[in-house]
This record gives structure tokens, sequence and C-alpha cells, in this order.
């Protein structure tokens, strides 16, 4: 979730402020789901709810449902969305229970889903939550706080073999093999605790010419380490099929990713049901086996260069966005 500032909102340190990626542009997307009539849109990452807000305000029909695993995200977005309460349903939940949620709120179909993914400015601002390799805290990296193992855990318990897989994987860390086998030698005299802690060893693990070219040493560990601890990836390969099926026909869903290996799972899922599933050797499309999706932009979209000069973290955005065009047999 990329955007910039503090949690009121309004400016924070060094004239920072609440800046939500691509607002014009996912509005833009969204406008023909959901003008002009009763619309239901699931903000699957509500995050401080800067792009809820403008949608509500822009679509005084709409009803949102936004979904949360940060119970503080949530408070701190039910403050913003005050004056549309009336229009709103916020949700402790990760935004795999979709379905579930819907169906709690005994909602059959929704018009538009939005996914900002990622982390967000509140937790990554947020000094006690070890989100941040430049800042140090606590190796907790949770964005549910009340919940499952912390970035220390994952360190200090997990076998160097799986944590290499992990780093490998999450971080596409080309030095995984050796920065696990660093990590394994450490925590037998004193556990990894603090982001200071393996940033100091990451800097000692990385070879000195990779970090002349490739950026911060510990970005890709950081990255992994949350991956792992949010069960991110997981999350998202579950979700964004019942978003998909939650559509009604003429919905529609956009997805901001913020590294590739979100990005590639966005991909896959679109092209797959934006694709005919006939056969290719028939001459003729067959009842039912039509595109479910008509693809919106062509790829991924990234921000302009105006937008990252206002919101750095605009910087790695890749959006994407399809509309639903035929409801599936059950």
């Amino acid at each position: 979730m990329g955007v910039v500032g503090n949690p009121e909102f309004g400016d924070g340190p060094a004239g920072a402020r609440h800046v939500p990626v691509a607002l014009s542009r996912v509005a833009e997307l969204l406008a023909p789901a959901l003008a002009g009539r009763p619309a239901v849109l699931v903000d699957a990452t509500l995050g401080l709810g800067g792009h809820a807000a403008a949608l509500l305000a822009a679509h005084p029909r709409l009803t949102l449902v936004g979904l949360d695993r940060d119970r503080e995200a949530l408070d701190l977005a039910g403050r913003r969305l005050a004056a549309y309460a009336d229009r709103t349903h916020l949700v402790h939940a990760v935004y795999d229970r979709i379905a579930d949620v819907l169906d709690d709120l005994g909602l059959t179909g929704v018009d538009g889903v939005l996914f900002d993914l990622g982390v967000s400015s509140l937790q990554l601002d947020a000094d006690a939550r070890g989100f941040s390799y430049s800042r140090d805290s606590d190796l907790d990296m949770r964005m549910d706080p009340s919940t499952g193992p912390t970035a220390a855990d994952v360190l200090n318990t997990y076998p160097v073999p799986q944590l290499a897989k992990v780093l490998r994987e999450y971080g596409e860390e080309r030095f995984a093999g050796r920065i696990a086998a660093a990590i394994g030698r450490r925590r037998q005299s004193s556990p990894l605790r603090r982001s200071t802690e393996l940033v100091e060893l990451l800097y000692e693990a990385v070879p000195a010419a990779s970090r002349r070219t490739g950026g911060h040493p510990a970005k890709r560990t950081f990255q992994a380490l949350r991956i792992e601890v949010n069960g991110e990836l997981d999350a998202l390969r579950a979700a964004l099929p019942a978003a998909i099926d939650a559509l009604t026909v003429g919905g529609r869903l956009v997805v901001l990713s913020y590294h590739s290996l979100e990005d590639r799972i966005v991909k896959r899922e679109l092209a797959a049901r934006a694709s005919s599933t006939t056969p290719l050797d028939l001459p003729v499309e067959l009842p039912g086996h039509g595109p479910e999706l008509r693809l919106l932009v062509r790829g991924s979209e990234q921000a302009s260069e105006d937008e990252i000069s206002d919101n750095p973290r605009a910087a790695s955005v890749r959006l994407r966005a399809a509309e639903r065009i035929r409801e599936v047999a059950a």
C-alpha cells in the first residue's frame, strides 16, 4: 500500500502527506462500474482509507466493504471515513477471506474490488513494527501484531536450508545461502532481535561489489521476511480468484502491486480468466467457454514521473485491471 504520510493524514515530518498511489487512475478505472447507481466496492486492503474516501465522495450511492488485517489501520480508516459511516462496513480480515466476509454481510455480488498490495505507510513508518531497515526496532513485521510468528521467530528458528529458501523465493536474493548460513552462525551465540543487528549482519554477508551496485543489502531480505511472516503470496493466490468470482457482470477489479512476485501472480490469474477455454483445434467457441474477463490495460501500468516525484513509494507500482464480462455457471 504505497502511501506517504502520518496517520492523521495532514502534514507530517518534512511535509509528508497521505497520498494514495494512482488515485486518479484507480478512480477512472472503477467509475464505469460504480457511477450513478447503488454499487458495492470491496477495498481489500483498506490501509488508511485514502482510495476509499475518494471513491465514497465521488459516488454518493456507493457502499464500501473495507478489509484490513491491521486493527490500528481499521481504527484510523474508520475515523477518516466517519462521514460515510452509514455506507461502510469495515472488517478485520485478511483479504483471502473476501468470500466469507461477503457471505456474512449477505452480499451475493459486488461491482468493484481494489487491491493495494504490500506494506502500508502506517506500518512502514511505525518504528515499533520492524518493517524498515533504516530504523532500529524489534524484528516483528506482522501486519496483524496480535497473531502469528514474528520475523525474529523466523530468523531464529527456521533451519538454515528453509531460511535460504525463503530469502531466495520471496526476496529473489542471489546470496540467500550465504546470508542464511551467516544467520545460522550468529544465532548459535545470540538470537537476532533488532533490525540493526540484522542489517549489520547483511552488510558483512553480502559482497562489497554487490553492495555498490545492487541497492541496500537489506532490501531483499526484509521483503522476504515480511512476505513469509504475513503469508502474503499465499493469501493473494487465494484472494484473487475469490474476488473475481464475487464480481457481477460489468464489475471491475484493480490491483496495485509493488514487486515482481505479486505482479506475476496477478498477471497469471487475469490472463487465465481473460482467455477462452475452448480447445485450440476447434473452429468455434464452445458455449460457456469464453473469457470471463476483459483486460482494461495493456500489460501493467507504471506511475508517472510526476506522481513518483510527489509520492516516492509509487516508483515500483504496477497496475493491472479487468472487467467481468461473463457469468460462470455454478
